[in-house]
C-alpha cells in the first residue's frame, strides 16, 4: 500500500534562509510580541509580557489581523524596525 502525502503549501519551493543569530541575552533589548489572533494567544502573550517586564525587559505588542494569512509588509517593518526580537503567540 502506498501513502500519498499532500501539500497544502503550493508547488513552490520555499525559500532558504539562514536564520538570524539570537541575542546572548534579552538585557537592554526590546522584545516584539506578535498576537496572530488565534483564540487565547492574549493570554499566553499578557503572562509572558508581565514575566519579561518584571525582568526589565522592555516589550511592545502588535497583532496580525487574521491567523489565515501572513502578516501584512508593512506590519513586519514596524516590528523589524522597532524590536530585537519577536516572539509570536500560537495559543488556541
Amino acid at each position: 500500500m502506498t501513502l500519498e502525502v499532500l501539500d497544502p503549501t503550493g508547488g513552490e519551493a520555499p525559500a532558504m534562509r539562514q536564520p538570524l543569530p539570537r541575542p546572548a541575552s534579552l538585557k537592554g533589548k526590546t522584545v516584539g510580541l506578535l498576537d496572530i489572533s488565534k483564540p487565547r494567544g492574549d493570554v499566553f502573550l499578557n503572562h509572558l509580557e508581565e514575566q519579561l517586564n518584571d525582568q526589565g525587559i522592555r516589550t511592545i505588542r502588535f497583532a496580525k489581523p487574521t491567523f489565515t494569512k501572513p502578516a501584512p509588509v508593512d506590519l513586519r517593518q514596524e516590528i523589524a524596525s522597532q524590536c530585537d526580537a519577536v516572539i509570536e503567540a500560537l495559543a488556541d
